[in-house]
């Protein structure tokens, strides 16, 4: 295991409680450096959204166990953030929050010429993902072609 995936695990092991306890749900954890700092941030939801006060009640108390636990070797800010609307699909709790609604799918290459495919998720299991289009044909693509799914969005 990478001392990243180390990081997020751990940060994951000790954030949840207090997330269940606040009944809030743990999007994803992530351990990446930008710009020459090093960040670990929490993202967190909650039916109807995710205020900054829920945000900063999450970090306050993180702050104390991450301190106390001191298991991160290198110097790093820690974050508790909304994970927004564009965020990727990645778990399988995210896969079920989804099913029924409007995704965008873009691959690494090409297919028929085309890199973005936008569907209804109507299935998906380890290695696949179906989505249904407008013109009511079906789309399924391997999981290892997929560069990014995340839910559709209009503006």
């Amino acid at each position: 295991m990478s001392k990243r995936e180390l990081y997020e695990t751990r940060t994951e092991e000790l954030i949840t409680p207090i997330i269940e306890r606040m009944e809030f749900e743990l999007v994803d954890v992530e351990y990446v450096k930008e710009g020459g700092t090093w960040y670990l941030r929490a993202y967190i939801d909650k039916e109807g959204g995710i205020t900054v006060n829920d945000c900063e009640a999450v970090a306050r108390e993180m702050n104390e166990i991450l301190d106390r636990e001191d298991f991160v070797e290198d110097s790093y800010v820690f974050e508790v953030s909304s994970p927004g609307l564009g965020r990727p699909l990645k778990k399988e709790k995210d896969y079920i929050r989804s099913m029924g609604k409007e995704v965008e799918i873009r691959t690494y290459r090409a297919i028929d010429h085309e890199k973005e495919f936008y569907g209804i998720l109507s299935a998906y299991d380890e290695e696949t993902v179906t989505i249904e289009t407008d013109d009511g044909g079906t789309l399924k693509f391997a999981k290892t072609d997929i560069a990014l799914i995340r839910l559709a969005f209009d503006f």
